[in-house]
């Protein structure tokens, strides 16, 4: 069998909803995890429930008392869900109980969602939202008329968002089920969002990265400097810092568009029907949620498209470059070729310059033996020593005098 069998196979029972059927209030918190927050959250929830947790499990449900606490490990953020029934006609939305308190103000600088959901009966629902403190709510019927959900999506004065779900016939399973669904909604719509101010700033950076390629275009098209280095430098330069700028940016766009998913499949989910004259939940959510997943998406795209024309610039000055070396490459061989022929040339000359100098010699001292056998024809005699001593030193004057002249006419 597979190692990881068993535990792949039971990923389809994994994060298990909270069932129940009496009103109650659910309290909801959604901390970003990280500097081990995480740890130290199930520490205290450990100490308080009395029983050691295991902390490499991904979720959990524990009994508190007369309460259902369930705390679960996603791969940004940690969530802890309360579920606390309602007594009578009490507080409709009450303060968080103490160990919750105690979590929130312990690490209230990463909490990311808060949201409280108030279940409540349909005989004790009075039917106007208004009442429950609501400024112009929207509602859904949801759960194919089973249930109704109400909020207004203002937060109190502790950062709560507060929902107010009215059963009608859902049972422990569905009402668990919807009640997760809005808790979902909440937590990855905010998420999602966390891409918003990062995307704000980087338009501002774009803005002067486009302006800056487009000086860069214009340099490259003008064509006045000698050298292409401090044009390349200056592309490579903008290209490191759109490479940087994506690496930081492309995981929290990937993860925006993730958590838009999920938020969009589980408003689907809900089969919303309208309500009087009221906007739907899921309406109310969509018109103000996707404009901030598109500007996400739109400033992802135009850094990509940004990083794609600053590497064809780049491209195209290389190319430039790569034929300017071409050509000197060209002349340069060209110069060495010519230098090659003038050496070539030179020797030639020099060779026929010896050449001519070994015929001269070899006429005149022809013609000096030709004159002396004529004088012994004519009865005057020569002693060899004495012609050579004369002839000689003639012949290699004549032969130098030659050799001057030539050097002589060559310079000229």
């Amino acid at each position: 069998m597979h190692p990881q069998r068993a535990r792949l196979h039971n990923e389809l029972h994994a994060r298990p909803s909270i069932y129940f059927e009496e009103p109650a209030h659910i309290h909801h918190y959604a901390f970003l995890d990280g500097d081990g927050i995480a740890t130290d959250i199930l520490d205290r929830i450990a100490e308080a429930v009395g029983r050691t947790l295991d902390s490499e499990a991904a979720q959990e449900i524990l009994n508190y008392g007369d309460q259902t606490l369930k705390w679960e490990r996603h791969t940004e953020f940690f969530t802890l869900t309360l579920l606390v029934p309602k007594s009578g006609q009490g507080e409709p939305w009450p303060s968080p109980p103490p160990l919750l308190a105690e979590i929130t103000a312990a690490h209230s600088r990463k909490l990311i969602n808060a949201s409280l959901v108030l279940v409540e009966a349909e005989a004790d629902w009075g039917g106007d939202p208004r009442a429950y403190g609501f400024r112009d709510p929207a509602g859904s019927s949801v759960g194919d008329g089973d249930a109704t959900v109400w909020s207004d999506f203002r937060l109190t004065a502790d950062g709560v968002n507060r929902l107010i779900l009215v059963n009608r016939g859902l049972n422990a399973f569905r009402l668990g089920r919807t009640t997760r669904r809005l808790l979902e909604i909440e937590t990855y719509r905010m998420m999602a969002s966390l891409a918003l101010p990062m995307a704000k700033k980087m338009s501002l950076e774009l803005r002067d990265h486009e302006l800056e390629l487009g000086k860069l275009s214009e340099r490259n098209t003008e064509d006045t400097e000698a050298s292409s280095r401090p044009l390349l430098a200056a592309i490579s330069e903008l290209s490191a810092r759109l490479e940087r700028s994506g690496a930081r940016s492309r995981q929290r766009f990937s993860a925006t568009e993730a958590y838009a998913r999920i938020v969009f499949n589980r408003i689907e989910e809900l089969r919303e029907e309208r309500l009087g004259d009221r906007p739907r939940l899921g309406t109310f959510i969509l018109r103000r949620f996707r404009p901030t997943v598109h500007y996400c998406a739109a400033i992802d795209q135009r850094q990509e498209s940004l990083a794609e024309s600053v590497a064809r610039l780049n491209d195209l000055l290389r190319t430039r470059a790569q034929v300017e070396i071409e050509e000197q490459n060209s002349e340069i061989l060209q110069s060495l070729n010519e230098r090659t022929n003038s050496q070539l040339k030179l020797k030639i000359q020099k060779a026929v310059e010896g050449l001519s100098i070994i015929v001269i010699s070899y006429y005149l001292f022809s013609l000096f033996k030709l004159g002396l056998q004529s004088l012994n024809a004519l009865g005057v005699v020569i002693a060899p020593g004495v012609a050579a001593a004369i002839l000689g030193p003639l012949g290699l004057g004549i032969i130098g005098f030659l050799a001057w002249r030539i050097q002589r006419v060559k310079n000229h």
